[in-house]
């Protein structure tokens, strides 16, 4: 039995010694050893081969084992002086516990006392300060029932909880009749002393009145209201006499006079009665407000009686003066008294300093005709006017005086435009002002910032509307009578020229369509243009900040920014068919040369002399005018090689017989033609200037085509296969009647053609089934029909030409 009980103790300690990793790593943290005992993966094995390395090392055993069991002793000694100390902290534990509820105990006793003895302090303080609030009342003793009923009040907001006790809920519903009784005595005090029939009022403030002030202070809110309401509709009773809609001072040319009452008013009010009532109750604001609200009332309804009296110098002299007067407020008051402030509107934008509408505002008046400098700093913004509009927003439905009086001003502005260009006449070449911008356009945003600035400090809605219509009206009528209007009519498709006339062209013969004055006109058009479509976007971003939020996305001006875009490519394209008519001379000529009987390569032919001619001729004007636009500039070359290459490629094969020499010519010619157009964009500068990559990998595709097409016709029709197939690879072009123009230029009879032209469908390469050709290269063959019908024009054509 006693070998079983040793042999469950030792499971037991064995099953107690295998602690998870986290405890075992707590332990060595909190007691590190190096003892190999107090290892985790501790092996008894290897412990004894350690300290019994060899057999001579077991003579020693038993002074081994003693050491061990001594070690075990203390151990346990350990162990149980730890067990007992623990027994105790637990018999130490409860006495504290006892202790500590008796001194909750005592803590509570002691609350409970206090809040007694306060409470009833508090009653006797509630019960003495009714009875004497009772009696002051009576005595109309305002100066100390203002400090005592406060402290009343204070007081009874400790009792709510007990107001279940019926002598608590008396004293309170004693409290709540003195404040009523006071609260009808005052008022009474004040009608006495402000009666509502008459004017008469006293000579100076009241002491007692002033008191009443104090303690309406602590009454409820609608004596303070009441009382503020009677006192000022009472002050302002004479106003309403004065200014009846049937006097003469209450039309607008008098608006002056109301605004003078108003102030002698408000001195009189601040020197007579300006310590009877509290400040907190900003009482002189409150009476500049109602007179506010009043006079508003009053102008619109005289206004809506007398509407056709109202002209726009008198509209804008009355909206003057109110404003100044709502500015004047905003000086002296804070607005702290006004139910509806009006919001904070956002910073302006830093923007541009050279356009009109970029400048500084809040400083202007309404009604000035000072233009401001366009290079002047900002001045810091001035803070928003809580008063603005509480007068003027009366004047409001009327402004369509004002906005009808912009369009017929307007009208007129650009009628004088109009009169202004034709008097002066066009920008001269040589003066500095071809290419530059036309002064009218900079008077005319000018105008358009003044009434803008004029009609947004009128009104921020639906007048706002109103005048970006006009605007959009005036933009559009600038774009057609000023700019559109005066550019110069092309005649480029008269027909009044002949064979006979083209082939006698001589370099320096005058080509061009338009004169060199006419070129700074085109250019000084497209600069204005440009100048109207930046500065009309500044104007939609300027509307748009200044009209009412709601109102924000009906501000649209990409109509008028389109229509002088539209100048614009307009303008270019003028450019570019002056410069191409110029050329087409030159280009005939080339196409009625005898090519087949050309002899030998010589310098470059008189026809490309004549183009580079006219090409030196427009560019450096045209570049030099629009040196302000560059990018339009880079446009116009653009558009020119665009149309220029394709013409050229359509007169060299109406070149047609070619003989090998002619084709070589042909090829120098083309070589010299692509030199000038990649120098296009800087010639006759002198500074040299890359020209864009766009630019020049649209003059390289196109060139190179016409030195392909050269090449392919250079090359001997013998084998057919071979030349076929080189035209495929050289050109990439699929198309029968290209092949057939080929065939053309290089003299071949009908027969050769047909063998020829049957030999190049088959050797087109097969397309993808359902991919579509590319733009250069097209497999479709036409249809024996077509063929034919294209052969019977093309004998037609040369009989006629015979």
């Amino acid at each position: 039995m006693v070998e079983e009980e040793e042999f469950e103790f030792a499971e037991d300690l064995e099953a107690i010694l295998h602690l998870t990793p986290e405890v075992q790593l707590a332990i060595e943290q909190v007691f590190p050893s190096q003892d190999p005992l107090d290892r985790a993966d501790f092996n008894a094995v290897e412990y004894i081969n350690t300290l019994f390395p060899t057999e001579q090392s077991l003579a020693n055993i038993d002074d081994v084992v003693n050491k061990i069991r001594l070690k075990i002793r203390r151990l346990d000694d350990n162990i149980r002086t730890v067990v007992r100390g623990q027994t105790n902290v637990g018999q130490d534990g409860r006495q504290v516990k006892e202790i500590t509820r008796d001194i909750k105990q005592l803590d509570h006793a002691k609350r409970h006392l206090t809040t007694s003895i306060t409470t009833l302090n508090h009653l006797h303080m509630l019960a003495g300060g009714v009875d004497s609030l009772e009696a002051m009342t009576r005595k109309r003793q305002y100066g100390e029932v203002a400090n005592l009923l406060q402290g009343v009040v204070n007081v009874l907001e400790h009792f709510h909880k007990y107001m279940g006790i019926p002598q608590i809920r008396q004293l309170s519903e004693r409290v709540k009749a003195a404040q009523s009784e006071l609260g009808t005595q005052i008022l009474a005090d004040f009608e006495e002393a402000f009666p509502s029939q008459g004017t008469k009022r006293p000579g100076g403030p009241s002491n007692v009145l002033r008191d009443a002030c104090l303690v309406a202070n602590v009454l409820d809110p609608r004596i303070k209201q009441e009382i503020i309401k009677k006192f000022i509709r009472q002050h302002l009773s004479e106003y309403l006499v004065l200014f009846q809609e049937n006097q003469d001072v209450a039309w607008l040319d008098k608006i002056d006079r109301r605004y003078a009452w108003i102030k002698r008013q408000l001195l009189d009010y601040e020197e007579k009665y300006g310590r009877m009532f509290p400040e907190e109750w900003c009482m002189t604001e409150r009476i500049a407000v109602e007179f506010c609200h009043i006079t508003r009332v009053e102008l619109a309804k005289v206004m809506r009686t007398r509407a056709k009296e109202i002209e726009v110098k008198l509209l804008l002299f009355a909206i003057q003066r109110t404003t100044n007067f709502e500015g004047l407020l905003a000086k002296r008051f804070t607005g702290c008294t006004l139910t509806d402030t009006p919001g904070q509107k956002r910073p302006e934008s830093p923007l541009d300093p050279t356009n009109p509408f970029l400048e500084d505002e809040p400083g202007e008046d309404v009604g000035t005709d000072k233009d401001e400098d366009l290079a002047k700093p900002r001045k810091p913004k001035a803070p928003d006017n809580p008063f603005h509009g509480i007068v003027s927003k009366c004047f409001e439905p009327h402004l369509y005086v004002y906005i009808e009086s912009q369009d017929k001003n307007l009208g007129e502005l650009i009628d004088r435009f109009v009169a202004d260009f034709r008097a002066q006449g066009p920008p001269k070449a040589g003066t500095g002002e071809g290419g530059a911008v036309l002064p009218s356009c900079a008077d005319l945003f000018v105008y358009y910032k003044k009434c803008m600035v004029q009609c947004s400090q009128l009104s921020t809605g639906e007048p706002m509307i109103a005048l970006t219509t006009i605007f959009q009206k005036f933009l559009r009528e600038y774009a057609w009578k000023i700019l559109s209007g005066n550019l110069p009519k092309s005649s480029s498709n008269s027909g009044g020229l002949t064979i006979s006339s083209l082939l006698k062209e001589k370099e320096g013969s005058e080509a061009a369509k338009f004169t060199v004055d006419e070129l700074c006109l085109i250019c000084s058009i497209l600069s204005t243009a440009e100048y109207c479509l930046a500065t009309t976007q500044q104007l939609e971003e300027k509307l748009k900040e200044k009209v009412d939020k709601v109102l924000v996305e009906r501000i649209n001006l990409t109509g008028e920014m389109d229509t002088f875009s539209t100048v614009i490519s307009n303008s270019i394209q003028l450019l570019v068919q002056d410069l191409d008519a110029a050329c087409d001379p030159a280009l005939t000529a080339m196409s009625k040369m005898p090519w087949q009987s050309v002899e030998h390569v010589g310098d470059q032919s008189p026809y490309v002399t004549s183009i580079i001619m006219h090409i030196k001729q427009n560019v450096p004007i045209i570049r030099d005018n629009l040196a302000s636009t560059r990018k339009y500039f880079t446009q116009f070359c653009i558009k020119f090689t665009n149309s220029f290459i394709p013409k050229f490629i359509n007169h060299l094969f109406r070149c047609k017989p070619i003989s090998m020499v002619g084709a070589e010519q042909l090829l120098l010619d083309t070589h010299s033609l692509k030199t000038v157009l990649l120098d296009l964009p800087s010639i006759g500068s002198q500074v040299l200037r890359k020209a864009p990559a766009s630019y020049t990998k649209i003059v390289v595709k196109g060139m190179t085509r016409a030195e392909m097409i050269l090449k392919v016709v250079m090359a001997p029709h013998e084998p057919p296969v071979v030349f076929v197939d080189n035209y495929i690879k050289l050109l990439a072009d699929g198309n029968p009647e290209t092949f057939q123009k080929i065939l053309d230029m290089k003299g071949l009879k009908r027969s050769e053609q047909s063998s020829m032209l049957e030999l190049f469908r088959q050797r087109l390469p097969t397309p993808p089934s359902g991919a579509d050709g590319g733009p250069s290269l097209s497999f479709s063959a036409p249809t024996p029909e077509q063929e034919s019908s294209r052969i019977r024009k093309l004998e037609k054509l040369i009989k006629k030409r015979l």
